[in-house]
């Protein structure tokens, strides 16, 4: 289902009400940058981003610990291989969220958000942590082509390129 970034503004706003936080104009001004960008972006693409979109200059500083709180109130991801964010996809959605994992085309640098059933990722944790390893992180982030390149014979010819 695709919803207007008004209604996906609007939801977010409830969310952050229900958490007893404030969803303030910048918060809300980088949320809609992050929503209105075809592909993830860097704290340094907003800036430029939202000085663009709102003639007003934004320190980057700044710019993170939005991004900081965007994260930590599900409205925002952050990849951590790429260090970029992305509006979470499931914002606007009344069901429980699963947990969020990321394909990341090395062609186009696509991402689509695809959830894991939380069994799976206890089940995943519970075998790590069988190993001694203590997990900090349940996200998945996984490199490879998607299916629009894929189709269009892209590759990627050297994997050095990527980091």
């Amino acid at each position: 289902m695709i919803h207007s970034i008004d209604s996906i503004i609007a939801r977010a706003r409830t969310e952050c009400d229900r958490a007893g936080v404030k969803l303030t104009p910048k918060r809300q001004n980088i949320l809609v940058v992050l929503l209105q960008s075809d592909a993830p972006l860097s704290a340094y693409d907003i800036v430029e981003s939202y000085r663009e979109k709102f003639q007003e200059s934004l320190p980057a500083m700044s710019v993170y610990r939005i991004l900081n709180f965007l994260v930590d109130n599900n409205l925002v991801h952050k990849l951590e291989t790429t260090n970029q964010f992305l509006p979470c996809a499931h914002i606007a959605c009344d069901h429980e969220h699963e947990i969020p994992q990321f394909l990341i085309c090395d062609s186009c640098h696509s991402v689509a958000e695809v959830g894991l059933r939380k069994t799976l990722v206890k089940e995943l944790h519970d075998s790590v942590r069988k190993t001694g390893f203590e997990m900090r992180s349940q996200q998945l982030e996984l490199h490879g082509i998607c299916a629009k390149c894929r189709s269009e014979g892209e590759t990627v010819k050297n994997p050095e390129e990527l980091h």
